[in-house]
């Protein structure tokens, strides 16, 4: 199959991009975002585009595509509810609406988060607009549309987060996986079992929509 990739750069989209290279069932992987990976590879192509709220100039080469991996994304950190809300809805829908035009039998993946609210009427503000997002998603007419819930995430093979708290916090917290993966095998992932994961439903499906942390292990445990 034939794969789009958005946010190949942060610590999930690094993770996926990696195996949808080792992978036999993906023949080719284009990623597309503000900067490329410099990574080379026979099975990888990166469009460097720089407005990911406009693909006009590019839209010849977002066509015959079978699966999009939804890998962007920013922490709420700081940031106002409208400021959080341009990244994670907008532009999400911006690239959502496109794709599926032009493809109308396209998997479409979309990284969300553990805690995110579907009722979109919590209190916890990334939570809202995630579950928003989530729900527009949904209703567009994919072949299919997952929404990837994980907790925590370990970053495996050297992959880093481009987020700078992030980088602090993981060499601490690195010692701890295998405990926490032993006490809270429910709350764990990796970056590995994520991209796994995300062609296993591009390939075959999954029972449901939403997968949290064990649903996503369980896909290729």
């Amino acid at each position: 199959m034939k794969v789009l990739l958005f946010g190949a750069t942060g610590m999930v989209g690094q993770g996926v991009l990696r195996e949808c290279l080792l992978d036999d069932r993906v023949e080719f992987t284009v990623t597309i975002g503000r900067t490329t990976t410099g990574k080379t590879n026979p099975k990888l192509c990166e469009i460097e585009h720089k407005d990911l709220f406009d693909y006009s100039s590019i839209e010849s080469q977002l066509t015959g595509f079978d699966a999009c991996f939804f890998c962007l994304g920013i922490s709420s950190a700081g940031l106002k509810e409208a400021e959080y809300r341009r990244v994670t809805y907008d532009l999400t829908l911006v690239a959502a609406n496109i794709l599926v035009k032009l493809n109308p039998n396209l998997v479409f993946t979309y990284v969300s988060g553990t805690g995110t609210d579907s009722t979109e009427k919590g209190h916890s503000m990334w939570a809202r607009v995630k579950g928003e997002t989530e729900n527009a998603l949904l209703r567009l007419p994919f072949k299919a549309a997952y929404m990837f819930r994980p907790g925590m995430i370990e970053a495996l093979h050297g992959i880093k987060s481009k987020t700078k708290l992030y980088r602090m916090i993981y060499p601490l917290m690195t010692p701890l996986f295998p405990i926490l993966n032993a006490v809270f095998p429910n709350q764990m992932t990796t970056t590995e079992k994520i991209g796994r994961a995300m062609i296993q439903v591009a390939a075959q499906g999954a029972p449901k929509t939403i997968l949290e942390s064990r649903d996503i292990n369980s896909l290729v445990n």
